[in-house]
This record gives structure tokens, sequence and C-alpha cells, in this order.
């Protein structure tokens, strides 16, 4: 959406006055796409842990219990993933100066 509409704040440059907003939407813009490559970097960080078959800490352990193992942590890994996408908001922001 940002996209479609950058030729608006863009246009602002044309003149002195309203330069400033074109810079602000130039470093929101820029934010957005970091947002976009944080999200994706966390994405396929879950898909490489995911993809992971689980480990056997001890062979003897029922199947039952080795499956209940492998539940706890994609559970766990999808809570860093939901974790680092609802944060690279925030940390973007801060990043940036945003406010």
């Amino acid at each position: 959406m940002s996209t479609a509409i950058a030729p608006i704040p863009l246009s602002s440059f044309a003149g002195q006055p309203s330069g400033s907003i074109g810079i602000a939407f130039l470093k929101s813009y820029a934010a957005i796409c970091m947002e976009g490559c944080v999200i994706v970097l966390a994405c396929v960080i879950f898909s490489a842990f995911a993809s992971a078959p689980p480990t056997l800490s001890d062979p003897s352990l029922a199947a039952a219990t080795i499956v209940w193992n492998y539940v706890g942590e994609i559970l766990f890994n999808m809570l860093v993933l939901v974790g680092a996408i609802k944060m690279s908001d925030r940390l973007i922001r801060e990043l940036m100066d945003l406010g």
C-alpha cells in the first residue's frame, strides 16, 4: 500500500516547505521494508528449526514421550516466531527513530 501511494508524498520534495513530508515518508517506507526483512528472516529460521528431526536424548524413552518432547519443541519455536514478528514493528520503529 505504501508503494501504491508513494508518488503523492514523494512529490512534496518539489517545494522547500513541504520537503519534510517526503523525508518522513522515506523513513517510514524504509522501516516497513526492514520489518518485512525481519519477518522473512524469522520465518526462515523457524522453518530451519521445524525441519530438523527431533533429538533423541535417550533412546529408551517411550514413543509418546518423544512425541510430546517434539510437540513442546515446536510450540516453543512457534512462540519465538510469533514474538519476533510482533516485536519487529517496535524494534524497527525504535531503530529508525520514528517514535
